[in-house]
């Protein structure tokens, strides 16, 4: 069995002593947070999802669509405090597709409910299914 010599050891200790300053300058990662779903109607409509404050508060939002295609005219956010802000979304989602990142107004916000007013056509086969996502 052969040792190291000192130029291997001395190069495998810079390796590990670089791996782990650069791990210690990593940010921790923060997943998106499953809010809510609800499965649209072939009209015009609107629905409701509705939170606690033990969700906790949001900085962002993002929206999925599966199942059947919509199209969304805007968003109301209600925030604890009751306030709200109208996110005018205007577009035309696809299954399997989502909104850009919504960036709430003000810090960290507890929101109360999110109200969605959106139409379908009867000319697809599955009805919408519209799911919120929110990141600290």
């Amino acid at each position: 069995m052969k040792s190291l010599t000192l130029p291997r050891f001395s190069f495998f200790l810079s390796i590990l002593t670089i791996l782990l300053i650069s791990s210690s300058f990593t940010t921790t990662r923060i997943d998106w947070k499953h809010l809510g779903s609800r499965t649209v109607n072939y009209r015009l409509d609107k629905d409701v999802i509705k939170l606690t404050a033990k969700e906790g508060s949001f900085r962002k939002l993002k929206i999925k669509i599966t199942g059947g295609s919509l199209t969304m005219h805007k968003m109301v956010v209600q925030y604890g405090n009751g306030k709200k802000d109208i996110i005018q979304l205007k577009h035309n989602f696809s299954r399997k597709s989502e909104t850009r990142i919504i960036d709430l107004k003000g810090n960290k916000r507890i929101i109360r409910n999110i109200t969605f007013i959106y139409d379908t056509k009867k000319s697809s086969i599955k009805k919408a299914k519209i799911h919120v996502f929110g990141k600290h």
